[in-house]
């Protein structure tokens, strides 16, 4: 017998994915399909298991991906053939987001269902503007209203004159294509024309843009900067604090858009301290970094003891040599005695998390440095020294290294290869509005800059990116193939390639 299948109406939040509920996150992470509209965040996608089937039924203005009745349909067929379906809704699925009808639909139909509610726009695009919906001195109520009822209907039977009386705030979703009319009638309902109104735009995503008007220039002023869909506009005497306890755009990186080139694998910790201190971050990931499967270290293992130091030339080597250390050994102590060496303070920090000590690290974190600073600590002659490398490392330690009479084995444990960004969202995006600034932290990613050059042409009108460089070698390279340098980390590391980043703008 089958097991049955079960539908889950998740509430996506309203873009920033740290407002994601910890529920939320977890269906996601399990679900056999994932049916997703326009305002999920994309990066949610990525939770999502091998396997999973992704159904995109998004509506924007004027155009629909799948009819409504279409999307039930979808959610009953998967769930009656035994699958866990998470429905994806932009914010809160019961806050204008036709959750209702879905969850009458599975009741009709006998499927089994869950709400797993999320956080609304509104609430959402007020905080991250500094407005608060309540406050003692200016609102002891909040409304949550819509411009339309359903994107087909061209008129609006919310009574906003009702509304203005009753006074407080009103939140007003999918209202921008009707502003004009709602102002109106708000100032015909008896509103002063200088009743703060505030507009923000995609809220609680890098792209944010707020607008504080008033009741008489809202529709001018929404004009004059441009602002669109998707957004929340907010009419009361709590818009004004905006202005003095907004922070989301206050942030040093806020309005700035930063490439990183780091792998996949590897870009989480710069993406999310760029994010962090606001800039929109586009990972274009033009290098993949991977096990070398062909290089066992079976002549390695067995002689493991008798090595004097292990050279670690970068984290992806500490990760991928534990990985097959850990495949051949049980135990730490099998390790033995060697002293160990690591190019910068980044791996170094990649070998503690192992919970040994690093014995040296160079002052700067380059392959000539590292091997004049270990021939400087001890006499190498006829010492064995085992590095282990990546497939694209330089030759220049082995060979100096060697100058100073070391028998070196190399252990290559990682490859590096370049990868593919023709059909990349991320790509796209920057040949189409280009970045502030573009970062690379290796000089592999510069070449795989170079491979994808082509594809990789801010287009008219685009923002032409800074250039920023990990280390010295890094820049070398990037002067090689005619990049621009505009800032070195003082540190090779990612707290200093972040530092750096600001440093562009004085931050």
């Amino acid at each position: 017998m089958s097991t049955p299948g079960k539908v889950f109406l998740v509430g996506a939040g309203p873009g920033d994915t740290g407002l994601v509920t910890v529920r939320a996150k977890e269906l996601i992470e399990r679900c056999d399909a994932l049916v997703y509209d326009y305002l999920a965040n994309p990066e949610l996608l990525k939770w999502t298991k091998v396997g999973c089937e992704k159904i995109y039924v998004g509506k924007q203005k004027g155009f629909h991906a799948i009819p409504q009745e279409e999307i039930e349909k979808i959610l009953v067929n998967r769930a009656k053939k035994g699958l866990m379906v998470v429905r994806l809704k932009g914010g809160d699925p019961f806050i204008f987001g036709r959750g209702g009808e879905e969850a009458e639909t599975l009741v009709n139909d006998g499927v089994s269902y869950e709400i797993v509610p999320g956080v609304t726009a509104a609430l959402a695009s007020a905080a991250y503007a500094g407005i608060p919906l309540t406050h003692r001195e200016h609102s002891s109520s909040v409304a949550f209203l819509t411009g339309h009822e359903d994107p087909d209907k061209h008129e609006m039977h919310v009574r906003f004159e009702e509304f203005a009386k009753v006074g407080g705030t009103l939140c007003i979703y999918m209202g921008m294509g009707h502003l004009g009319e709602i102002t109106e009638r708000l100032l015909k309902a008896g509103l002063e024309p200088e009743t703060p109104v505030a507009i923000v735009q995609w809220a609680t995503t890098p792209r944010q843009r707020s607008l504080i008007s008033t009741l008489a220039n809202a529709v001018a002023d929404k004009d004059a900067a441009g602002l669109s869909s998707p957004a929340v506009v907010v009419i009361g005497d709590v818009a004004k604090l905006s202005a003095k306890i907004g922070w989301f755009e206050q942030r040093p990186l806020f309005g700035k858009r930063v490439v990183v080139t780091r792998s996949r694998s590897q870009s989480s910790e710069l993406s999310a301290a760029l994010s962090q201190l606001g800039a929109e971050v586009l990972e274009l990931p033009l290098i993949s970094i991977s096990e070398d499967e062909e290089s066992t270290g079976e002549d390695i293992w067995p002689t493991l003891w008798n090595y004097r130091w292990i050279v670690f030339t970068s984290p992806n080597g500490v990760k991928y040599f534990f990985e097959k250390f850990y495949r051949q050994f049980d135990d730490l102590r099998s390790f033995g005695g060697m002293r160990i060496a690591c190019i910068g303070e980044t791996t170094a920090s990649a070998v503690r998390e192992q919970r040994l000590a690093v014995d040296l690290v160079p002052e700067e974190a380059v392959a000539e440095n590292l091997a004049e600073t270990l021939l400087r600590e001890e006499t190498l002659d006829n010492e064995t020294v085992l590095v282990v490398t990546g497939n694209r490392n330089r030759d220049v330690l082995i060979e100096r290294l060697e100058e100073g009479h070391a028998i070196v084995d190399v252990f290559p444990v990682y490859r590096t290869d370049l990868t593919n960004l023709d059909d990349d969202p991320a790509a796209m995006r920057f040949r189409e509005a280009g970045a502030d600034a573009i970062t690379f932290a290796s000089s592999s990613a510069v070449d795989g800059f170079v491979q994808q050059a082509k594809n990789l042409q801010p287009g008219e009108g685009a923002r032409r990116p800074k250039g920023v460089a990990i280390g010295p070698k890094t820049a070398e390279r990037m002067r090689q193939i005619g990049l621009p340098v505009d800032r070195l980390a003082k540190q090779a590391s990612i707290d200093g390639l972040v530092r750096a980043v600001q440093s562009l703008w004085g931050k």
